[in-house]
């Protein structure tokens, strides 16, 4: 993951452009393959990192460590740490990410209807 510096031109713009559409800003929040992913698994209950690992096997645990960050400074996870030994971490989906439930749905149904049309064209040709 790559950073964008706070004063380029290009981080100027995503700004304006989110500040100007709240569509725009949403999808910045929730934008990338694992962050929907993540938010998915946790709609179902607490996980910790281990689970969260084995139920996305292709991402590294760098990346998940990134997205869950990301995630938590975004408030759409709460990080809770027991004071165990080992040290226990569990991630949930905090009031706002639960609402990501039914949009997620929404996206869930629109993406097995575009699978199906574009299986549908291919059969075709």
């Amino acid at each position: 993951m790559t950073r964008i510096k706070e004063s380029s031109t290009q981080n100027e713009n995503k700004n304006l452009l989110a500040a100007a559409c709240m569509e725009v800003y949403a999808a910045n929040i929730v934008g990338g393959q694992w962050t929907l992913a993540i938010c998915c698994h946790l709609l179902n209950g607490k996980l910790r990192f281990g689970e969260l690992r084995k139920r996305l096997p292709s991402i590294t645990e760098r990346m998940l460590a990134l997205q869950l960050k990301k995630m938590e400074k975004n408030k759409l996870i709460q990080r809770t740490v027991f004071a165990e030994v080992p040290l226990r971490v569990e991630y949930e989906l905090t009031e706002s990410g639960k609402g990501l439930g039914p949009i997620l749905k929404q996206l869930e149904k629109w993406g097995m209807a575009h699978m199906k049309m574009l299986n549908e064209v291919i059969s075709e040709e």
